[in-house]
């Protein structure tokens, strides 16, 4: 499979995203540095963890799109089916 990057489309909305996510990280680390209250630094770490993951979703979906779109037109499917679930396993651990 090509190593090609299908999510270029959405390209400003992930660095959009990912540095609001820099910022929430941030803010995690002064909230720890000021020995703020434990519930609502999980509060912050699952807004955190919430955001990365639907970076990853977008990134995914973009991947698996252009993915089968690819297999289609060179009639491997089967290979992209196997990368497909690889890559769908690393991403949900």
């Amino acid at each position: 499979m090509s190593n090609s990057t299908p999510y270029k489309e959405s390209k400003e909305d992930l660095i959009r995203r990912l540095k609001k996510i820099e910022g929430q990280v941030k803010g995690i680390q002064r909230m720890v540095n000021e020995d703020k209250y434990c519930v609502d630094v999980l509060i912050q770490v699952a807004a955190v963890r919430a955001a990365i993951n639907r970076v990853g979703t977008i990134v995914f979906e973009h991947h698996s799109r252009r993915c089968m779109l690819n297999a289609v037109e060179n009639s491997d499917q089967e290979a992209a089916i196997e990368e497909l679930i690889g890559v769908l396993t690393k991403f949900i651990k």
